[in-house]
Order: C-alpha cells, then sequence, then structure tokens
C-alpha cells in the first residue's frame, strides 16, 4: 500500500450508523478496514460497493471483546495495510433489560464489546499509528443516558467508562498529535425511544431525529479540525441542554 494512502479500521462498520461511516470515510479516500463480527453478508456487500466505486476496503472477522482475536486482526492490518491512520469504535451493543433483572452475562457481553473491546482496538492501533492519527469513539445514543433510568445500565455505564476512556488517550497520545474524541449521536430515525411527534418539541429542541449524516458531518468536522482532542461532542438536536 503506497505510504501516502490513509487507512480507517471502523469496528461494527458493515450495518448501519457503521455502514455509513465507512462510506463517508472512503469518499475522503481512506482504505477501509471493517470489522465486524457477524454480518458477512453486509459486510461483502459494502466492501464491493467501496472497491466498484473505485476505493480500497476490506473486512475481517473479530469479536472485538476476545483480546486474542483483536490482537490477530491487527496483527493482519499491521503487515497488510502497514498502518491506521483512524480507528473508529463504533460498536455500542444496547439491550434493555431492567437492572432489577439484568443476567450478569449480558453485563459482561455489553462491558466487553463496547468498553474493553474499544480499549483492545485502541492499544493495538495505537501501536501502528503514525503521529498526527485519529481515534473517534461513539458514545452515547438515544435519549435514556441523561435520567436515571432502570433500562439499558449496561450499556450506559460502557458509554461513561468509553468519554473517560476518550479522554486519558487525548491527554496520553497529545505529544504525538493524536487525537482522540468521542461523538455522542441523539435520538436517530432508528433509535429504540423514538418520541411520538407530541413529546419531540419537549425532548428535543430541533423538533426533528438525527440522522446518519448528522453523525457523518461530525466526524468529518472532528477529523478536520486539527487544534480539537478530548472532547465529546453532543449531536442530540439540544437533547441534553
Amino acid at each position: 500500500m503506497s505510504a501516502t494512502t490513509r487507512v480507517a479500521v471502523v469496528t461494527g462498520g458493515a450495518r448501519r450508523l457503521g455502514r455509513h461511516l465507512s462510506m463517508s470515510l472512503a469518499a475522503r479516500g481512506y482504505a477501509l478496514v471493517i470489522l465486524y463480527r457477524s454480518s458477512v453478508d453486509e459486510a461483502q456487500a459494502l466492501t464491493s460497493e467501496i472497491c466498484a466505486g473505485g476505493g480500497r476496503a476490506r473486512a475481517l472477522s473479530v469479536n472485538v471483546a476476545a483480546k486474542a482475536e483483536v490482537a490477530a486482526a491487527f496483527a493482519n492490518i499491521a503487515t497488510v495495510e502497514g498502518r491506521v491512520d483512524l480507528l473508529v469504535n463504533n460498536i455500542g451493543n444496547y439491550n434493555p433489560q431492567d437492572v432489577t433483572r439484568l443476567d450478569p452475562d449480558v453485563w459482561d457481553e455489553t462491558i466487553g464489546a463496547n468498553l474493553s473491546g474499544a480499549y483492545y482496538c485502541c492499544h493495538h492501533a495505537l501501536a501502528v499509528m503514525p503521529d498526527g492519527g485519529n481515534i473517534i469513539n461513539i458514545g452515547m445514543a438515544g435519549l435514556e443516558g441523561i435520567r436515571a433510568n432502570p433500562r439499558g445500565a449496561d450499556y450506559y455505564v460502557s458509554k461513561t467508562g468509553l468519554l473517560v476512556l476518550t479522554r486519558a488517550l487525548a491527554v496520553g497520545y497529545a505529544a504525538r498529535q493524536i487525537r482522540v474524541n468521542m461523538v455522542s449521536p441523539g435520538q436517530l430515525e432508528n433509535s429504540v425511544d423514538l418520541p411520538t411527534p407530541e413529546e419531540m418539541p419537549r425532548w428535543v429542541p430541533l423538533r426533528r431525529s438525527g440522522t446518519l449524516a448528522d453523525i457523518s458531518q461530525a466526524v468529518s468536522y472532528l477529523l478536520d479540525a486539527g487544534y480539537v482532542t478530548g472532547v465529546n461532542l453532543d449531536v442530540a438536536g439540544g437533547y441534553r441542554l
């Protein structure tokens, strides 16, 4: 691969928001490595679409909660691509179980995918990331995380922890001009907690759901904003004001 080709790794990059982010990054000229766990058909279709459009993309099946699998995936990336200029930790597993009935195994799965897996990916990506690289973590989505709520506690704990990790890495790698930021979507068009039309003005000051394009535009801003690091960019239509 050319030394001038920028390489982006996107976790959960085959479906929904991850797919949109992958397409957006391909349009910016990145060579994509899409990490997916089980969405093999979607991953193959996406890489074919990017390559058919003149881009470069491939996909690897990885359970990011498994340290050995993440290490093997990034060893493969180091061999094939030689570098990682951008890591997008997009995975956001959510389950609506009430905390009073939350299965400990479900807790472990959520924390493993959303938080531990993000750290494993950061650890290995940073080992092959040139100075001036970027990490963007996708933070808390939806409208429930601000107020105390018995549902989805494992998800909200994982994303709060990811914000702490984001800030720590931003400070730790600032000397290398590596910027680490977070984008937190609010309620998107495909969210599980859509308000009714009557509730929308009360919940979201901008009075509409967010779109996938809103999130990719926020990611693009952070990639271009060379003096911004350690921030959580809230893309929620004013919900958290």
